[in-house]
């Protein structure tokens, strides 16, 4: 049995790193301000509010850990965890994202890739997660010596995402299945789509990190199409409707946003400048033991999470409402 320390472990994916250290036999502790959910069953929680100088003074005694798990996207929270811990850890995972690349444009690049500035400020806003995810790597990685492994995620999908992307699919073909109505789709069903199920990258922290695995990795799995992630939301959804495709330039005519938000059509990139921001190489991650589950299993998941929120709910984070969306239909008929 290894110790574990979760900084985080109250919200989506620190929740499921934890309950897999848990499910695998560890002692996990989850610091955390506790204010976002409760961690799950069996874990220690330690609050402390990361804001404070002093947070880490709250864990026990000179404890050492096996494992420490980052999830934090505020370069002041990683900077404090690593004064104060990096030393009392043997393994360290920080998750950092994807979007610590400067472009956006270049099919299957790699770690290699040139990055955005790292941000100086302890605090991101939002417009700066990606410079700040920068200035998080760039302490631990100073502060460990190399001995850390950043996990740059790709889009993580999958049960209780909150960002509701990618189960928008499946959800509208749900939706559509029971209304009988059509479903707009982008026309370029050939555009690239990578994504990595919450699941395997809780389970591949949890593995990687107590192997001793260090390094930089792009934390994804293999690009496919967008055509086949809709085939395999319209098999989950048992969705055999029609389904009526409108191009770059009359989605944008139609208002309608890419990838994200409200208003949107979700994993839709319609800006050249950023057609490749899921196609990068996963293949570093998946030399180190990363294992992505096959799509449907994960499409069973994102559907079922989407029934527990409410097929017909108002879309506020990703996707269309469904009278709004069968308008658009309407206008381009």
């Amino acid at each position: 049995m290894s110790s574990i320390l979760v900084l985080g472990g109250t919200s989506w994916l620190g929740g499921i790193v934890a309950e897999t250290a848990l499910r695998e036999g560890h002692d996990v502790t989850c610091l955390a301000r506790g204010t976002s959910g409760e961690v799950p069953a069996g874990a220690r929680l330690v609050v402390a509010d990361r804001d404070d100088p002093d947070a880490y003074a709250a864990l026990p005694g000179r404890a050492a850990y096996d494992l420490v798990v980052d999830v934090a996207r505020q370069p002041g929270h990683v900077r404090g965890a690593v004064r104060a811990l990096a030393e009392r850890a043997t393994g360290w995972v920080l998750v950092s994202s994807c979007s610590v690349y400067a472009r956006h444009d270049e099919p299957g690049a790699d770690e290699r890739a040139a990055l955005l500035p790292a941000l100086a400020a302890d605090v991101a806003a939002p417009e700066e997660y990606g410079e700040g995810k920068v200035a998080c790597e760039e302490a631990v990685t100073s502060a460990r010596g190399g001995a850390a492994l950043v996990a740059r995620s790709g889009l993580i999908v999958g049960r209780g995402d909150p960002s509701e992307r990618f189960g928008y699919w499946p959800g509208r073909f749900a939706l559509a299945a029971k209304d009988g109505g059509p479903v707009l789709v982008p026309a370029r069903v050939d555009a690239p789509v990578q994504w990595v199920d919450v699941v395997d990258l809780a389970a591949w922290i949890v593995r990687a990190g107590l192997a001793g695995t260090t390094g930089t990795v792009n934390a994804t799995g293999r690009p496919t199409t967008l055509g086949a992630v809709l085939d395999a939301a319209a098999e989950a959804a048992g969705f055999d409707g029609e389904r009526v495709y409108l191009d770059d330039e009359a989605l944008a005519e139609a208002g309608v946003e890419e990838f994200m938000g409200a208003r949107s059509l979700p994993l839709w990139i319609g800006d050249p400048a950023w057609r490749a921001f899921l196609d990068r190489s996963a293949e570093a991650a998946l030399a180190a033991g990363l294992a992505p589950r096959a799509l449907g299993s994960t499409m069973a998941d994102a559907l079922a999470w989407e029934r527990q929120l409410g097929l017909s709910r108002a879309r506020t984070r990703a996707g269309l409402d469904r009278d709004d969306e069968l308008a658009i239909i309407a206008r381009r008929a």
